[in-house]
């Protein structure tokens, strides 16, 4: 009897024992089969963990190569190899602690789709459409509130969350193929559980879970299908810099060099230029780099292998499993620079044709071009980074239109920000837009003068970029001049029931909103079916008495050409034809695009005051 109970005992603290031991997370979620390189890192993360022995059952072409412990008793990093032999299925991990099996884990290793390697990433014959998920339509108020989640909707307040989610974008798909863009640009959809501004998705609580609010990861996937089904591809918001401060990992840290900390509370300064200038102290190059964009914001610290490993697989995971057309990343530069160069080799190396645009908020040129792959740097530096958002440009295109002309203000500012491409490996690549979450609406900027905004977009659409725009431009949306997200990011009019007007159907628009909308349509349109903007060769003339002349070309004296004439001049004017000779040739016919009309030819083009023209030249 005594042999019994001892028996009993020992099965009941056996069972307890397993019991004990769990999963809390495992991330990556899943993997593939077939991927360019056959390393896989998995975090795991549970109560003790890090005190077990985990061991990986047979399986074809996968192997268990390494473990990696850290100072913290509850996490295991396995680092995996999945050979060209290994099969889409499910392996087994199991986790021991001496010869007693405690624990067991299925993990899933997926098929590729056919050609995802070879995915052709967005460029310059797509615009894109950037979306602010909870300021664009709420298609599922169910999900308004979430258990667990410490944030409801407020909409009456502009800094709160308003309830626009994955539902009311899916609904909206074909507005925005209809307006003519190919590409679909959200800010990010992360779980952002914060009990307050959590709507914006720039403080992720959780790197692989869609926030409930806006949906679930499958919803999430169901959109980049559908917008794909309407010609429309999906671009990724990642953040790599910083993390929200209810993130999972902030309870319980891997290892204390996880973040970057100082003595006290220490912001960044973003003086970004102290990475390049020749003559910056070190302190300075540090409190850019490692401080913290605000307390609710801990700043990671990609130095960290781990770390670095982790946001890698992060980025490589969201483009295979959501099926993307290339990523956005945010606060670009702030991340470590040695990371980065090994951060986007990766992803390039996995997906050759893919697009990754960084954000790198400088409005100089030489800071900007540092960070674009081919670029030879003063110090060696190299990056596989396809594009930067045009910040230099932009900025210039709001002097060129808002100050008066002369040699170095004006439309000379436009000119000569242009002018410098020459810094740029591949200026193709860069994206130019007309505003985005964190800017003044473009509309206000330039005092909520129609012409001149209908000059800007047709200048956007005609340059050597990739034109971005942000969701409600069409409408004229209108913010202060001065930065305010909550203003800026403004709820789409027709998004939520009840709204009094309806941007989708036209419903209630101003006549000024009905032509703008109108025109934007009509001009994307236009250069979604044009080779020569493009693909083509730009030449341009320098500004003289308020007037800016471009042209698009094959580069190898084709006939056909483009011609983009900028008028600043509140006035008619008679353009003289004859400076463009080269251009033009002696016996050109010019034909109003968007106009859809013949141009009398002659030694003189009549522009009407404030305008845009655009031309073929046949």
């Amino acid at each position: 009897m005594r042999a019994l109970l001892a028996l009993c005992l020992a099965l009941v603290m056996s069972l307890d024992t397993f019991a004990q031991a769990r999963l809390d997370h495992v991330e990556p979620p899943s993997w593939w089969v077939g991927m360019a390189r056959p390393e896989l890192q998995l975090m795991l993360h549970g109560p003790g963990l890090g005190n077990l022995t985990p061991e990986l059952a047979p399986a074809p072409g996968v192997k268990l190569v390494g473990v990696q412990r850290v100072d913290n008793p509850n996490y295991l990093f396995l680092d995996l190899q999945i050979g060209p032999q290994a099969q889409a299925g499910e392996i087994t991990l199991r986790f021991k602690r001496g010869e007693q099996l405690v624990l067991e884990q299925r993990y899933a290793l997926q098929a590729r789709r056919p050609g995802s390697a070879q995915r052709q990433g967005f460029g310059p014959r797509d615009t894109i459409y950037l979306v602010v998920p909870d300021r664009f339509a709420n298609g599922k108020p169910g999900n308004d509130r979430m258990a667990g989640l410490l944030e409801g909707v407020q909409r009456s307040d502009p800094s709160g969350r308003h309830g626009g989610d994955l539902a009311g974008l899916r609904q909206h798909l074909d507005y925005i193929a209809g307006m003519g863009f190919t590409m679909i640009w959200p800010t990010p959809l992360s779980e952002n559980n914060s009990e307050r501004y959590s709507y914006h998705g720039y403080a992720a609580t959780n790197f692989y879970q869609v926030d409930a609010r806006f949906g679930r990861n499958e919803d999430y996937r169901a959109l980049v299908g559908e917008a794909r089904e309407r010609g429309l591809g999906v671009i990724q918001d990642i953040v790599l810099n910083h993390i929200g401060a209810n993130h999972w990992w902030m309870k319980d840290l891997p290892t204390p060099d996880w973040i970057n900390t100082w003595p006290q509370y220490t912001e960044t300064h973003h003086a970004r230029m102290t990475l390049l200038d020749p003559y910056a102290a070190p302190s300075d190059r540090k409190r850019f780099s490692d401080g913290w964009f605000t307390p609710g914001m801990p700043d990671l610290n990609q130095r960290q292998p781990l770390l670095a490993n982790y946001l890698t697989q992060m980025s490589l995971w969201w483009i295979e499993w959501a099926d993307l057309s290339g990523v956005r990343t945010d606060t670009y530069s702030y991340s470590d620079a040695t990371f980065l160069a090994q951060w986007s080799a990766r992803l390039m190396q996995e997906y050759p044709r893919l697009n990754i645009v960084g954000e790198e908020w400088s409005g100089h040129p030489a800071v900007v071009s540092y960070w674009q792959a081919g670029k030879r740097n003063h110090d060696g530096y190299r990056s596989s980074l396809p594009g930067l958002m045009d910040f230099p440009l932009y900025g210039a295109l709001l002097a060129g239109l808002n100050e008066g002309d002369s040699h170095d203000a004006g439309l000379s500012k436009l000119y000569e920000a242009l002018a410098h491409d020459f810094l740029y490996p591949d200026p193709s690549r860069l994206v130019l837009f007309e505003g985005n979450h964190d800017t003044p609406r473009l509309f206000s900027l330039l005092n909520e003068d129609l012409d001149l905004q209908r000059m800007a977009w047709t200048y956007m659409a005609f340059a050597r970029r990739i034109p971005q725009f942000t969701y409600g431009a069409e409408l004229l949306l209108t913010s202060p001049r001065e930065r305010d997200d909550g203003a800026v990011r403004a709820d789409f009019p027709g998004g939520w029931a009840g709204d009094a007007v309806n941007g989708f159907s036209g419903a209630g628009l101003s006549p000024r909103q009905r032509e703008a909308q109108a025109f934007l349509r009509r001009l994307l349109h236009w250069r979604k079916g044009e080779p020569l903007v493009h693909e083509g060769a730009l030449t341009h003339y320098a500004p003289l008495d308020g007037q800016y002349v471009l042209f698009r070309h094959d580069g190898r004296g084709g006939a056909r050409k483009l011609m983009l004439v900028l008028n600043k001049r509140r006035e008619s004017v008679q353009l003289d034809l004859s400076r463009f000779g080269e251009m033009l040739g002696p016996q050109a016919r010019l034909h109003d695009l968007l106009q859809d009309r013949a141009v009398p030819t002659g030694p003189r083009l009549s522009l009407p005051p404030r305008s845009a023209t655009l031309l073929e030249v046949r």
